[in-house]
């Protein structure tokens, strides 16, 4: 495999409280095979040693008030301190990289392709992970890789610009023409400028060869609020639709994907399942129709309540 040391990687990572997992986190970085210049951690007020073993990594640390976090903006503010790289690399603080050549594949796929504009690489049940969480996984991150550009959107059309910022990077170039990371959004500011960049003639990949592990075992009760802030999402960014359009078969076939998955693994994890499935609908349709209720039952019922204090 050809490495391109010449194109220059800043990692950055957000954190609030990463607990236990974060030294493997850490492990996981320092194993790469390719060398990242710079990693920056933005921290929210983290009082579980996060911040002794930042400095003692000698990683660069930003400091904000945890009220200040914002998903867009506080990552913007942070490329904006340190805006000199290549490639932008975005990870959270609960996703292991999977193996040490991890970043080399995902900086070899700029290298090789001038148009890919960014890239996501595919996320892993962690070990030990639930039926529910890893199905939500396998089914989300599949094992074929794919480029997609806005030429997809009438095939795959609001899949087409599917995307996560638990692990993915970003051209410096297609970044800016983009404008960056947009501020004062509840979440899915990866899916807002990926959008922006595919508008603007950009590719991007899902690189499925380079993996991270990063799962959640939510309740039905977390799905719900997950659900109502991803219907917030889409509600406040009608272009979404009118550019890709919507994926109404998506849901049906992630119903009959689950089931299946639940059947063969544990039947007895289906009444689980369908009490989640029922919370992300209800969640998500309420998101959508959030302009006709009061921010205080807005804030009651969503995921990313900080949201609410500046709207």
């Amino acid at each position: 495999m050809s490495i391109d040391p010449a194109m220059k990687v800043y990692l950055f990572i957000p954190t609030l409280n990463p607990g236990i997992l974060w030294s493997t986190v850490i492990v996981s970085i320092k194993s790469q095979t390719y060398p990242i210049d710079k990693v920056i951690i933005i921290d929210s007020g983290s009082t579980d040693g996060t911040l002794e073993q930042t400095i003692a990594e000698d990683f660069q640390l930003i400091t904000i008030y945890k009220a200040d976090f914002d998903h867009g903006g506080t990552r913007q503010m942070a490329v904006s301190q340190f805006s000199d790289a290549d490639i932008y690399l975005f990870m959270t603080q609960d996703a292991i990289l999977a193996s040490a050549d991890a970043i080399e594949l995902m900086v070899n796929t700029f290298a090789k392709n001038p148009k890919i504009g960014m890239a996501y690489g595919r996320q892993l049940p962690h070990i030990g992970a639930k039926i529910l969480e890893s199905h939500a996984r396998l089914f989300n991150y599949p094992p074929q890789s794919q480029t997609r550009s806005i030429k997809d959107a009438p095939k795959y059309k609001i899949k087409t610009i599917s995307c996560s910022n638990s692990y993915a990077a970003y051209r410096r170039e297609a970044f800016e023409e983009a404008g960056g990371f947009p501020s004062g959004t509840i979440l899915g500011e990866d899916v807002l400028i990926a959008g922006s960049m595919l508008l603007k003639g950009w590719a991007m990949r899902y690189l499925a060869e380079s993996c991270v592990y990063h799962s959640h075992d939510y309740s039905a009760k977390e799905e719900f609020k997950r659900y109502f802030d991803i219907g917030v999402f889409h509600a406040d960014n009608p272009w979404i639709f009118e550019n890709f359009g919507r994926a109404e078969s998506e849901g049906l076939k992630y119903l009959k994907s689950e089931f299946r998955y639940v059947i063969s693994k544990n039947p007895f994890v289906l009444p689980k399942s369908i009490s989640s499935l029922l919370a992300k609908w209800l969640g998500y349709k309420l998101g959508m129709w959030h302009r006709i209720f009061s921010n205080s039952f807005k804030k009651s019922i969503s995921m990313h309540k900080g949201y609410w204090k500046s709207v």
